[in-house]
């Protein structure tokens, strides 16, 4: 079941991050996200406060965790966007994380399902999304998905340094 995540999940969606900081250091996985940098509980606070954070359970274990709204950061503006849409007609899928006990298992595109039905629930017709340029494998999982790389940004990028930010979007 993915749902909007409430202030009794907080623990949880921290322990999601903390699991793929725990995986990124020992090299099980390349996310390029750095400890207490990003994601970090105030990521998690943030979305809470926002009301645009979910959470994926699977037997009662919040095992995926993103937000969804449509906020575009400002990286968003240097990146050559194959459509010209105007901005209240495009959704946003931030910081979606699986846990790495479950990756592999379908998580993911379930919630990049999720968020495309809600997205067009809102009325949205464009799909945006980021990631590192060094995850190989989120990257596969959004070209699967029907996701076309548009740009590479090269910025500071939620307080990390040096990230080549690959920006993908897919039109609804």
């Amino acid at each position: 079941m993915i749902r909007n995540a409430t202030s009794a999940d907080l623990d949880a969606v921290v322990s999601v991050y903390d699991a793929v900081h725990d995986a990124e250091e020992s090299g099980r996985t390349t996310t390029g996200w750095v400890r207490n940098i990003y994601p970090t509980c105030t990521t998690a606070q943030q979305g809470l406060q926002a009301g645009d954070l979910f959470v994926l359970e699977h037997e009662n274990r919040i095992v995926a965790v993103a937000r969804i709204n449509q906020t575009q950061g400002a990286e968003y503006k240097q990146a050559h966007w194959s459509v010209d849409v105007d901005s209240r007609k495009v959704m946003v899928l931030h910081t979606l994380v699986v846990h790495p006990e479950y990756s592999g298992h379908g998580f993911g595109t379930r919630f990049v399902a999720f968020y495309e039905g809600y997205a067009a629930q809102q009325g949205c017709a464009c799909l945006r999304l980021d990631t590192n340029i060094r995850n190989a494998a989120a990257r596969a999982l959004y070209k699967k998905l029907g996701y076309t790389e548009t740009s590479v940004v090269p910025c500071v990028f939620n307080g990390i340094d040096g990230v080549q930010l690959v920006c993908l979007e897919k039109l609804l």
